[in-house]
């Protein structure tokens, strides 16, 4: 065990030497390409743990509002309660097609019609598809940066190997001699930077199409929400002309 760790030790002291001496003999163009993947590989990482926690947060939410709801009798049981719940994007749909529902029954002496017309369920439909759309939109928002991670790290960090490996042939023919200790160094130093890019890109393309599946699921429930949410207002609200 004792050995184990020594040679653990011993390799992460000469990989802390190594790191060290590649960023030492690093371009000023190679650091500032590093400094800002860096700074874009914690954008990426707090967009992946803060969209992570939102969908979570979101489905077990769906869930359990979804449980309650289908314990009521009527449509409106829920929404005359009055509650809120908070980052609940079935929630936030549901009550948007009550407040549509509400408005179309509501009598001017006050008081509810029983009935609903064709048009109104239109009216209501459309209600639905908009506030899927905007909670869609809303879960969406901050992938894009997870997008310009994945597609651009690695061409950021090929951008400083070119870059490096230009200066390195440069300094071979300042001076005079082509051999393995005049190029090495620079080379070394130029291929971090794609390491770099690597090291940003790989973690952000994993995170982002986990989250877009994500995504892709939480819109399809809430679609098939939305629809039989219609489906029972026009069970409950839309009399037959007969």
């Amino acid at each position: 065990m004792s050995a184990l760790l020594f040679f653990a030790a011993a390799a992460r002291t000469s990989s802390d030497v190594e790191l060290s001496y590649v960023w030492d003999k690093c371009t000023m163009e190679g650091k500032v390409i590093i400094v800002f993947l860096l700074i874009l590989s914690i954008f990426s990482w707090s967009i992946m743990v803060a969209k992570a926690v939102q969908m979570r947060r979101a489905k077990r939410l769906n869930r359990l509002f979804e449980g309650e709801f289908r314990t009521q009798k009527h449509t409106l049981d829920v929404y005359d309660r009055r509650i809120n719940v908070e980052d609940c994007p079935t929630f936030v749909v549901y009550q948007e097609a009550c407040k549509e529902v509400d408005a179309r029954l509501k009598l001017p002496e006050g008081g509810r019609r029983t009935a609903l017309s064709i048009k109104a369920i239109e009216h209501i439909k459309r209600t639905l598809e908009s506030a899927v759309a905007s909670q869609s939109i809303k879960l969406e928002s901050g992938l894009i940066m997870l997008a310009l991670a994945v597609s651009g790290a690695p061409f950021l960090g090929l951008l400083g190997t070119v870059w490096g490996v230009m200066s390195a042939f440069s300094y071979v023919a300042m001076a005079g001699r082509a051999d393995l200790a005049t190029m090495a160094p620079g080379v070394a130093a130029a291929l971090i930077t794609t390491v770099a890019g690597l090291l940003v890109a790989i973690p952000s393309m994993f995170g982002y199409n986990w989250l877009v599946h994500t995504l892709r699921v939480l819109t399809v429930e809430l679609d098939n929400f939305a629809q039989a949410l219609v489906s029972q207002l026009e069970t409950e609200y839309l009399k037959d002309e007969g």
